[in-house]
């Protein structure tokens, strides 16, 4: 069980749930969260930018991470999106959650 978390940010909840949906019919993700609405301030172009944003969480397996990522970028209307894959604890997680994740990702 090698459980992979990945964070990324989109323009909007439509959006999102569309790349979610994609995600899991195809068992590259074994749940996406997304949530709504994030206030977002970073430096575009050199320009200090503040935008609303939708937050997605993928948990996927590690074997999945990159497919995933893959499937991401295609769908995803920004330049330069935010995909980051941060590594699962499995000392600090919920064994069971990351058997299902396993299963539901058939890895």
């Amino acid at each position: 069980m090698t459980s992979c978390l990945i964070y990324s940010t989109w323009p909007d909840a439509e959006t999102a749930r569309a790349c979610a949906a994609c995600l899991i019919e195809s068992q590259m993700a074994a749940c996406v969260t997304i949530l709504p609405v994030a206030h977002s301030t970073f430096r575009w172009e050199g320009k200090v930018q503040q935008t609303e944003e939708t937050v997605m969480f993928v948990k996927t397996d590690k074997q999945k991470a990159g497919e995933a990522r893959s499937a991401m970028l295609a769908a995803h209307p920004y330049d330069v999106p935010c995909i980051l894959a941060l590594d699962v604890n499995p000392g600090g997680s919920n064994p069971e959650f990351l058997q299902w994740v396993a299963a539901e990702t058939r890895c």
